[in-house]
């Protein structure tokens, strides 16, 4: 991965405590998996921010490296890689994320 790109990735994490990569933005989401995971992060009522792969191929490719994930949305908090769409769904479902995500943004 291109150092410059890298260093993007961690100046947008460190941006919030919360960030999703994805495929269009929180008002507008552009696949389904993307939206799930807005519509779980707005349900628990926490800030977050977006970046949208779609406007940036560098950065779309590089994410993938970066948390050697394979698939987009990817979810971050505190700059440490969570998960995507069926991971968040899990924790969502089971009350760890609404716990993991108070506990993040508390610290």
């Amino acid at each position: 991965m291109d150092i410059a790109v890298k260093q993007r990735i961690d100046s947008l994490l460190s941006s919030s405590p919360i960030v999703v990569f994805m495929k269009g933005s929180k008002l507008m989401p552009q696949c389904g998996f993307s939206n799930n995971v807005v519509q779980i992060l707005n349900s628990l009522g926490l800030p977050f921010e977006t970046f949208d792969v779609l406007s940036d191929q560098e950065v779309r490719q590089a994410i993938k490296e970066y948390s050697e994930w394979p698939t987009i949305p990817q979810v971050y908090v505190n700059g440490e890689f969570i998960g995507g769409s069926d991971i968040l769904i899990e924790m969502y479902n089971s009350g760890e994320l609404r716990e993991t995500l108070t506990v993040a943004l508390a610290s």
